[in-house]
C-alpha cells in the first residue's frame, strides 16, 4: 500500500523542518516587511509636494516633502532583532506547528510521490520521464497542502507573531492553542484561509524539488555509474533541488503569508479581498521585486532544506530497506 514512503517521507520531513526552522522564521519576517503600506495601497493619500521654502514677508513658509523611504533590514538585520527582543527562543517560534505542518502536510505529499512515482515507473517499462515526475509532483504537493494548511496558518501566524506590538500579538501558546482560537474565533472555514495559495505552493515546490532531485540523481548517476549513489551525489542533487524549488515558489509564498497573516476586524473589510488582491497591492505599493522579498533567505533555507531532507530519506530508506510495513 506504500505506507513505507510515507513513514520515511514524513521522518525525514520533520527532521528537516525542525533544523532549518530558524531560516524559515526570518525568511517570514521579510517577507511582511512593508505589509501595511501594501494593504493601505488602495486608500488615496494627499499629494504631497517638493519641500519648498519661501519669503513671505517677516516669515519663511516652508511646504512639506515626501518622507524619506526607511531601509528595511536584510536576513541578519531580521535575526538581529529578533534576537535582541525575544532571545535565542524567539528563533524558534512556532516550531510546534512546524513540527505539526511537516506530519500532515510533508508526509502526505512524499509517500503519494512516492506511490505515484513506483506505480508510473512500472507503468512505463522501468521508466519515468520528467513530465510524469512533475505530474507526480503536482497532484501530491496539492493533497498534501489541502491537508497540512491548518497547520501551515498556524506556523505563520505563530512565526509573525513577534513582530507585531504587545497590544497586538495574538500569544498562541502552541499549535493545538491556535488552531483552537482561530477555529472559536473566526471559525472552521478560517482554517484554510489561503488554502488556495498554500496548494499552488506546495505544487510548484513538490514538483519542481522532488522532480528535479531524481532528475538531478539519475544523470549525476548515468554519468558516473552506480558506485557514485553515495552522500555527495545526495548533496549535489538535493542542492540544485532547493534552489529549483524556491526561485520557482517564492512570490506564490510571499502572497500566502501576508494572506495568511492578515488581521480581520469585526465588520471591517479584510486587508486584502483574496490571493489576486494582495498581488496587486503588494505590486503597487513596493514594486513588482517585492514578490521576491525574503528570496535569500528562502533559498538559504530552501537549500538547506532540501540537502537534510533528501539525505536523511536516503539514510531512511537504508534503514527500513528490508522492513515490511
Amino acid at each position: 500500500m506504500g505506507v513505507k514512503g510515507f513513514v520515511e517521507g514524513g521522518i525525514a520531513s520533520i527532521v528537516a523542518g525542525c533544523s532549518t526552522h530558524p531560516l524559515d522564521l526570518i525568511k517570514v519576517r521579510m517577507q511582511l516587511q512593508g505589509e501595511s503600506s501594501a494593504a493601505a495601497a488602495a486608500v488615496p493619500q494627499p499629494a504631497l509636494r517638493p519641500a519648498l521654502a519661501f519669503q513671505a514677508g517677516a516669515h519663511t513658509v516652508t511646504l512639506p516633502h515626501a518622507p524619506t523611504p526607511v531601509s528595511k533590514p536584510g536576513p541578519i538585520g531580521i535575526c538581529t532583532q529578533i534576537l535582541r527582543a525575544e532571545g535565542a527562543a524567539g528563533l524558534f517560534s512556532g516550531i510546534s506547528a512546524t513540527m505539526l505542518r511537516q506530519t500532515l502536510y510533508s508526509t502526505t505529499r512524499m509517500g503519494l510521490y512516492d506511490i505515484l512515482k513506483k506505480r508510473w515507473t512500472q507503468e512505463n517499462a522501468g521508466v519515468l520521464p520528467l513530465h510524469r515526475k512533475i505530474a507526480a509532483g503536482l497532484i501530491a504537493g496539492g493533497v498534501g497542502a489541502a491537508v497540512g494548511n491548518p497547520a501551515d496558518l498556524a506556523m505563520v501566524r505563530m512565526q509573525a507573531d513577534g513582530r507585531l506590538p504587545l497590544a497586538d500579538r495574538r500569544n498562541y501558546r502552541s499549535v493545538g492553542d491556535a488552531i483552537a482560537r482561530m477555529t472559536r474565533d473566526e471559525g472552521v472555514r478560517s482554517l484554510w484561509r489561503g488554502s488556495a495559495l498554500t496548494v499552488n505552493r506546495a505544487m510548484i515546490v513538490t514538483a519542481s524539488q522532488l522532480a528535479t532531485y531524481d532528475q538531478a540523481k539519475e544523470a549525476i548517476l548515468a554519468r558516473r555509474g552506480p558506485a557514485a549513489d553515495g552522500l555527495g551525489t545526495h548533496v549535489a542533487a538535493s542542492f540544485a533541488a532547493g534552489i529549483v524549488a524556491a526561485a520557482a515558489s517564492n512570490p506564490v509564498d510571499v502572497v500566502k503569508t501576508r494572506v495568511m497573516n492578515m488581521k480581520v476586524a469585526p465588520g471591517a473589510p479584510p486587508p486584502y479581498a483574496g490571493a489576486l488582491d494582495c498581488a496587486l497591492k503588494t505590486v503597487r505599493s513596493e514594486g513588482v521585486m517585492a514578490l521576491y522579498k525574503g528570496f535569500i533567505p528562502t533559498v538559504s533555507r530552501q537549500g538547506p532544506f532540501t540537502v537534510v531532507l533528501f539525505v536523511t530519506l536516503e539514510q531512511v530508506r537504508k534503514v527500513f530497506k528490508d522492513v515490511e510495513f
